[in-house]
């Protein structure tokens, strides 16, 4: 096991977050391969785990990148990996390709499933630390992401061998405290409603800043308009919000999954660390 020093080495700079992001190109197509999915509306056909997606070419590409969502695999456009693809496939496993290298391929695809995890509660620690709030709390941060990078930087095997869960909460620990750090600046009655079932609720302009959203059910919820500056949505569900015009500057904890899989325009207002979703077309501008 790695010194806390050490472990402190490898931690990247706070605010940081490029290789957190997904490089297909530096990965062997595992997302295409490792997981499974159902026919529905996010999956045009069903697939076991371990076997290639039949869109997936030989060069590790995406045969239909630019159609995914015109030819049923919206999923795919929503998934976001948080690096872990290139992190298994150039660093755990040395840039060895399951396809020329066989006896890899069933470790490998066990591997990322656990890597996508911890990359995902890098991705949160990271964002925590750089929050003037959490002050107080800088150095438990800080040790929980070395020891998180640690883990991510072990050996195939003492990956799979990973207590992910019993981590995560671990870290949820500190995220939490985080939250109300943060939202204990917000003026005003701040909005519980964590967990909640807001499966189509009518948000419209609503006053949701420092809100606690986590886990929260907003599929199909209407938050045009809406203020959720500052809003801790870890964990909400976000498939088809209506976010057009919504403020998400400073929003806790959300992920370009979440935005991914939302709908919004050119007047939705994000955080800087993530991007403006291509399929946001002109068709949902108003």
């Amino acid at each position: 096991m790695a010194s806390e020093r050490e472990a402190l080495a490898l931690i990247p700079l706070e605010g940081d977050l490029a290789r957190l992001r997904a490089d297909c190109g530096s990965c062997f197509g595992l997302c295409c391969v490792a997981l499974a999915f159902s026919a529905s509306s996010d999956f045009a056909v069903d697939k076991d785990a371990g076997k290639p997606c039949a869109n997936l070419q030989p060069d590790s590409r995406c045969g239909i990148h630019s159609d995914l969502r015109d030819k049923g695999f919206r999923g795919c456009t929503v998934y976001d990996c948080f690096g872990a693809g290139q992190h298994v496939s150039q660093d755990t496993f040395g840039g060895r390709d399951w396809r020329k290298d066989p006896a890899t391929a069933q470790q490998m695809f066990a591997v990322f499933p656990i890597m996508r995890q911890l990359h995902e509660l890098l991705w949160y620690l990271t964002e925590a630390l750089t929050l003037p709030q959490t002050e107080p709390i800088r150095a438990d941060l800080r040790r929980c992401l070395a020891r998180t990078e640690e883990l991510a930087q072990g050996t195939p095997e003492a990956i799979t061998d990973t207590d992910v869960a019993a981590h995560r909460e671990d870290v949820n620990v500190l995220l939490l405290r985080t939250s109300e750090l943060v939202r204990k600046g917000i003026g005003g009655k701040k909005k519980e409603r964590r967990g909640a079932d807001l499966f189509g609720a009518r948000l419209k302009g609503a006053d949701l800043r420092g809100a606690n959203l986590r886990g929260a059910y907003l599929i199909a919820a209407d938050l045009r308009d809406a203020d959720l500056r500052t809003a801790d949505l870890i964990g909400a569900d976000l498939r088809d919000a209506d976010l057009r015009g919504a403020d998400l500057t400073g929003a806790l904890f959300l992920t370009q999954s979440q935005v991914n899989a939302a709908r919004g325009n050119d007047r939705t207002r994000l955080p800087a660390s993530l991007t403006r979703p291509s399929h946001w077309s002109d068709a949902q501008a108003r």
